[in-house]
């Protein structure tokens, strides 16, 4: 067989249907965010970044730089092993005692990734709990998607934020079953939010565990930047919070909190924790620098929520369409996957603005749309200039306006 060939056959139809993905060639420069460096064919240039999940800037922050350069002058730049080989270094338990208080729990436990968090904190619960059931949100990330399969265990989908439909499918259920209740607080791709204190509700009520999926969330919601579930109130109710460093806090790298036996029973269990290397502990010394600033200072979060409304209010203006929602995620909606990476293509070529486009499987065909992401940094004449960007687009694109 010919294994190019049936690769590069595939690949073919992913470019004939606009999906095939595209990586920009990104320089981020420390002090300059949203500007960074774009190393295209004809050569670099300087551009404004509208799709960074570093929310708040915080990957460029002074306190968190000079954390992880003091951090690495220290230890060196790797963790050298796994935490069984190499040992826990002081910059993880000092981060996971960080994350615990975050989130009013008794313990944390890193990962190397949000990613990989979820699959083996997933696999791990499904797998070794006795009868247990996952029941899983619709709208679940690929990474719970893939912790549940991986477990191996029954599952059940409840529609998208309908605690309603949840109660029934935990009613369904044999009185003996471990019930896992698994969704996120904040979708990243419509930018809504779950009603979490009515899903602990239904949970309660069936005596079923609750995991919420909090990485679009911690950092920017609540007074300490603890997530949508400590806005809320309801951290306690939650039986395992997940959450990540590499969005909001800037860094890198994934977490859960909960119980001191439920993470020590993650530790001991998850192949997805007990094989891989530790994170670096600078990185880990720059996220614990990152949370302990957040944790005091609403500044960031302030100002991104108000450049969050200004850029809803001048795409209202000009009848741009975009998803309302309460949360900081802003879908810009175009429909075609064609078109939306064209459209990526000439805000990059002619106006310096650079977004990715969000196209199938990541998002229903029909549905595709722009992904943007205000953040603290992004000033009033930034918004300006790409909301005419995008009104100049939309004419030369026939595409349809949203009608106030």
């Amino acid at each position: 067989m010919d294994f190019d060939a049936v690769f590069q056959s595939q690949l073919d139809t992913l470019k004939a249907e606009g999906n095939y993905r595209i990586f920009a060639e990104m320089e981020r420069s420390a002090g300059c965010y949203p500007r960074a460096v774009n190393h295209g064919p004809g050569g670099a240039r300087d551009v404004t970044v509208w799709c960074s999940n570093d929310y708040l800037g915080m990957g460029q922050h002074p306190d968190v730089v000079n954390a992880m350069i003091d951090a690495t002058r220290a230890n060196g730049t790797g963790a050298g092993g796994t935490r069984n080989i190499s040992g826990t270094n002081r910059h993880h338990i000092a981060l996971e005692h960080e994350l615990a208080d975050l989130h009013g729990k008794d313990a944390a436990l890193l990962f190397t990734s949000g990613y990989v968090s979820n699959w083996a904190a997933l696999g791990t619960l499904g797998a070794r709990l006795p009868n247990a059931v996952i029941l899983s949100d619709a709208l679940n990330h690929a990474s719970m998607i893939e912790g549940i399969r991986h477990s191996r265990a029954p599952k059940a989908i409840w529609k998208h934020n309908d605690p309603e439909d949840l109660n029934r499918k935990l009613a369904a259920l044999p009185p003996e079953t471990t019930k896992i209740v698994a969704f996120e607080s904040v979708y990243s791709m419509d930018g809504d939010i779950a009603p979490i204190a009515e899903i602990c509700d239904v949970a309660e009520a069936h005596g079923a565990m609750t995991y919420i999926d909090e990485v679009h969330a911690v950092g920017m919601y609540g007074p300490r930047g603890g997530g949508v579930a400590e806005e809320l109130g309801v951290m306690d109710r939650i039986t395992l919070i997940e959450g990540t460093l590499g969005k909001a806090f800037g860094c890198f790298g994934g977490y859960i909190t909960g119980s001191a036996a439920l993470c020590d029973f993650i530790r001991s269990f998850a192949s997805g924790f007990i094989f891989t290397t530790a994170l670096p502990p600078s990185v880990a010394a720059a996220a614990q620098t990152s949370i302990a600033h957040l944790k005091v200072s609403g500044d960031e979060r302030r100002r991104q929520r108000e450049q969050v409304a200004k850029l809803r209010a001048r795409l209202d203006f000009y009848g741009i369409p975009h998803l309302d929602n309460p949360s900081h995620i802003i879908p810009v909606m175009i429909g075609d996957a064609v078109k939306t990476r064209l459209i990526c293509d000439i805000l990059m070529r002619d106006f310096g603005i650079y977004v990715q486009p969000i196209n199938y499987p990541t998002v229903p065909r029909g549905t595709e749309r722009l992904r943007l992401t205000p953040g603290p940094f992004h000033t009033d004449s930034d918004i300006e200039h790409l909301c005419r960007a995008l009104n100049s687009l939309w004419q030369q694109c026939a595409l349809a306006r949203q009608v106030a």
